[in-house]
């Protein structure tokens, strides 16, 4: 199972918006080896060390993490959706 982690400022309405729907896409797209979780910014060092995916909704460097990060603001916007949520299920499917 792999967990992905959504974060946003408060880690309560964007973060759980977009992880809300990242969720139901991908039950939509049949990929049940997933949980997706909406955390707070300030947490974010602590559950990324038992993540392995992060989908930022503030901006981000690769480098900064040690797991693979995408963008959140697909998911809040509807551009570039698609393209964003088969980068992430190709890293489930890894």
């Amino acid at each position: 199972m792999k967990r992905i982690i959504v974060a946003c400022g408060s880690g309560v309405a964007t973060s759980q918006t977009v992880a809300s729907k990242l969720k139901r896409l991908l039950d939509q797209k049949g990929v049940k080896n997933a949980e997706v979780e909406a955390i707070n910014i300030n947490s974010l060092d602590r559950y990324v060390k038992s993540a392995d995916i992060y989908v930022a909704i503030t901006p981000f460097k690769q480098d900064d993490f040690p797991i693979p990060v995408f963008s959140g603001m697909a998911f809040l916007t509807g551009f570039g959706q698609e393209a964003e949520l088969k980068k992430i299920i190709d890293e489930i499917n890894k």
